[in-house]
């Protein structure tokens, strides 16, 4: 039979907690992978992909409310905080944000259990209604780049015609979807031997893709993360 249950990530600085957690939802059936720190998470986040995060507010460096309101712009993740902070300003700022629920520590192990089963079962709802939201998988809703014919294929088997910059921009992105790219890191993927960097090189070929793909009636998911960088959005599916 197959396994429904969502995939899991829980960004926890504590160790005693995050172990529990662990744990817990893995003897329940869920797969899960733990992280102490935001900048963890992200990292391993597009090796390790998930439907539902689980989120402490007192994290160390960038803190909670960021990697929430950071999630809800990349759209289709389920978000639940778990916090300490347990006051009212701080429930609705994180709903506000875009967290799906709100649990005040200590835990209730068996509410959590409770909530997951609900919020994943809504999520697949919406993946069903709505394949393009899908992040990962090869279905009619996905995305799929043929650098060496200089095309990008766009869900409906409609195209956009590449530069051989525009692929090479392409090829970096949808490689790691859904894994934020800096326009600093970017620039030295593409252009490794220039003196100095000019990220409004990125700039003007991300404004030419936009272009052509508005040219075909295609809404290209390219987003701009303030002060993160660029990410791809979209259902990616290798060359067949």
């Amino acid at each position: 039979m197959e396994n429904t249950a969502p995939r899991l990530a829980i960004v926890e600085d504590n160790d005693d907690l995050r172990e529990e957690l662990l744990f817990f939802l893995r003897h329940n059936g869920y797969a899960v992978w733990g992280a102490d720190s935001a900048e963890a998470f992200w990292r391993q986040l597009h090796r390790n992909p998930v439907d539902i995060v689980l989120v402490d507010l007192g994290l160390p460096g960038e803190d909670g409310f960021s990697v929430v309101e950071y999630l809800h712009q990349l759209t289709g993740y389920g978000i639940i905080i778990i916090t300490a902070k347990g006051g009212e300003p701080e429930r609705l700022r994180g709903l506000n944000l875009g967290a799906d629920l709100f649990l005040v520590k200590p835990l209730n192990f068996a509410e959590l259990h409770r909530s997951l089963d609900t919020l994943g079962h809504r999520l697949r709802q919406a993946a069903e209604a709505d394949p393009g939201r899908v992040r990962h998988g090869d279905g009619p809703g996905a995305w799929c780049l043929d650098a060496a014919g200089g095309r990008l294929r766009a869900p409906g088997d409609r195209q956009v015609p590449l530069s051989q910059q525009e692929a090479e921009l392409l090829k970096i992105l949808l490689r790691a979807a859904h894994q934020v790219f800096s326009k600093e890191a970017l620039h030295d993927l593409l252009f490794a031997h220039a003196p100095h960097p000019d990220t409004h090189r990125i700039d003007v070929i991300l404004s030419r893709l936009r272009r052509k793909a508005r040219e075909q009636g295609i809404d290209l998911p390219i987003r701009s993360i303030f002060g993160k960088g660029v990410v791809f959005t979209g259902q990616v599916r290798e060359p067949g």
